[in-house]
């Protein structure tokens, strides 16, 4: 509609927003006193985390949006005048809800009658707009909300009566919310910090919750550890580890999968994670996973975590006893991207460093990882990934050099 009005008909400069150039329908103004259209100005500041002024570029210390009332009814004015040109006139929009709206309805939501009500009514104040979520969460909704779920899973039972039905089913609104809701950094912090009842919590909805639960609680693990410290980090138990991988085995849906792989990206770096996502069965799953999958960004985030359990010796030892192990890792270098060239570089020279057996040197060599090798340092594909190739074959040249299986131009490069 912008574009026709643009082309067919004169529109003052000053109604349009100065990031998309199309006409305003709810106008505020920032504390630098450039005047956008709302929900453009929300995208830029609250979805994309920018904190500055898209048009003078000054840092936002106030991020607050003042209506633009005067410069709305001019708006709305202009297409009134404009109408028998089939321009519509825009309804004047639902002011922001406030901090103390708010705060009325979670004291509300306290009571068992009216909680489900609330949550709805949470629910659909979060989705009119991202000041609303703002707003929600200084009132203090992040923590009410994972209060609701942590309570419901301290008190579940196996068979559930009627009200512990309805007791779940506000435990799965208010996780709904709480992921939409977009919190701050500071706001995950908080859930964090609630002695880890919430992530127990999250833990036992991944173990017990239906699928839609269980992936919104993957989706707010990986946001709360990505802000988490790194003793936090160190400390998680082996029943974490089980829960991520068997839904990652799963499959439940692509972006939970996704969210586990960088969840366990994040987290196997620190103390004894990597064996705790070992003795989880990790290794396994993901070489399958590695089987079926040809998405480039899936393949890339599922070497990145095998290169990281590979470096402690029980992964190594999980990834040489699948039958697929090294094949599938030497398959994907130079057939998916650099990055994945990179991590499966790693992970062979890992294995060849550390835990290559006379058996395991020759099953690289059957399995045509030795070729690939030779082949990796002939192309581009980054300093560091054929440096890592070179040595590979520097290591074990004299076991390969006389096989018929090695390409003997490559390897004659490499004393034995």
């Amino acid at each position: 509609m912008a574009d026709v009005l643009m082309d067919e008909i004169e529109v003052p400069p000053f109604f349009l927003c100065p990031i998309s150039l199309e006409i305003m329908k709810d106008p505020v103004t920032l504390s630098t006193g450039i005047t956008y259209d709302r929900q453009t100005i929300e995208k830029w500041i609250f979805s994309e985390k920018n904190n500055t002024c898209p048009v003078t570029k000054q840092v936002l210390s106030d991020p607050d949006l003042t209506p633009n009332i005067t410069l709305r009814r001019l708006i709305q004015s202009w297409c009134i005048l404009n109408s028998s040109n089939g321009v519509e006139r825009f309804p004047t929009p639902k002011p922001p809800i406030s901090k103390t709206q708010i705060a009325k309805l979670l004291n509300d939501a306290k009571s068992p009658q009216l909680q489900m009500k609330c949550l709805v009514r949470l629910k659909s104040i979060a989705s009119e707009s991202d000041t609303n979520k703002r707003c929600m969460e200084s009132a203090g909704a992040g923590e009410f909300l994972a209060s609701i779920i942590s309570k419901t899973q301290e008190a579940s039972i196996p068979e559930k009566s009627e009200d512990e039905f309805e007791i779940t089913k506000a435990s799965d609104e208010a996780l709904s919310i709480l992921h939409h809701l977009q919190l701050s950094e500071d706001g995950f912090k908080s859930l964090y910090g609630q002695n880890g009842q919430f992530i127990e919590s999250l833990k036992q909805i991944m173990q017990r919750g239906n699928y839609e639960s269980r992936a919104y609680s993957v989706f707010l693990l990986k946001s709360i550890f990505e802000v988490a410290e790194p003793m936090q980090l160190i400390s998680l138990k082996p029943d974490f580890f089980l829960e991520i991988v068997q839904l990652l085995n799963d499959q439940i849906s692509h972006k939970a999968s996704k969210a586990a792989l960088q969840l366990l990206i994040n987290v196997c770096p620190w103390g004894r994670n990597r064996v705790k996502a070992v003795e989880a069965r990790a290794v396994p799953v993901l070489i399958d996973l590695l089987l079926e999958s040809f998405e480039k960004r899936d393949c890339e985030m599922m070497l990145m975590v095998l290169d990281q359990l590979c470096q402690c010796a029980e992964g190594r030892a999980e990834l040489l006893k699948h039958g697929a192990g090294l094949a599938m890792v030497s398959k994907k270098i130079l057939r998916v991207s650099k990055v994945a060239s990179e991590r499966g570089v790693r992970i062979l020279h890992s294995i060849s460093k550390f835990s290559a057996t006379p058996s395991v040197v020759q099953e690289m060599l059957q399995l045509g990882v030795v070729a690939k090798l030779c082949l990796v340092v002939q192309v581009d594909c980054g300093t560091k990934t054929k440096e890592r190739a070179r040595e590979i074959l520097k290591l074990h040249a004299k076991a390969w050099k006389n096989s018929p299986c090695a390409p003997m131009n490559s390897l004659s490069a490499y004393p034995s």
